[in-house]
């Protein structure tokens, strides 16, 4: 972990907001995580399910909020304004602020609204540091994940965090997935 204590503060020192979000999502790496995709009544705004609790949208959340920018709210304003515009896959009627932030798909639909969308490529000098991508997995489920630096010598190539499942990890597996969507959010001409 000490290799990611100081990559975390060479990014946080950088200013750079991408730079700013790698480091949160750093910092949550190799927390005890148990993967959880529950549906939980959470508070509005600023709700989250217990910290030791989450699935890969939860990464992002979290790691946003340490920015000052919430999610939950983000997405529920828009999806207020544009429920349509959002994948109808869970039979709701309307939006929900205690889950619609916590789905991988209506986070992409954000990002795709909202952020700057790249090529999901498969040149690692095309990813920096907070870049968000979507995976589509073998078993047809979507998951999501920051691009972080690597550790060490190996800084200079993109990894992600993410939780596939085993808790929150920091590894080199961008390009082991089938790469569906490359976003920056916010987006760098909106600074």
């Amino acid at each position: 972990m000490e290799q990611a204590d100081l990559l975390i503060s060479s990014l946080e020192k950088s200013g750079d907001f991408g730079n700013k979000l790698a480091a949160a999502a750093l910092a949550h790496s190799g927390k005890e995580v148990a993967f959880d995709r529950d549906y939980y009544k959470i508070g509005y705004p600023g709700g989250d399910i217990p910290s030791n609790k989450g699935m890969a949208a939860d990464v992002l959340v979290r790691c946003y909020r340490e920015l000052d920018m919430d999610l939950q709210v983000l997405v529920h304003e828009d999806m207020t304004e544009n429920f349509r515009a959002y994948p109808q896959l869970w039979d709701a009627t309307g939006p929900d602020t205690n889950i619609d932030h916590r789905r991988v798909p209506n986070l992409q639909r954000f990002f795709e609204r909202k952020g700057e969308t790249l090529d999901p490529s498969r040149n690692a000098a095309d990813y920096k540091p907070g870049d968000i991508v979507v995976w589509s997995l073998a078993n047809a489920e979507t998951h999501i994940g920051i691009v972080v630096p690597g550790p060490g010598d190996r800084a200079g190539e993109p990894w992600v965090v993410h939780n596939m499942g085993a808790g929150v990890k920091w590894e080199n597996v961008l390009f082991d997935y089938t790469r569906q969507r490359h976003f920056r959010f916010p987006a760098e001409n909106s600074k």
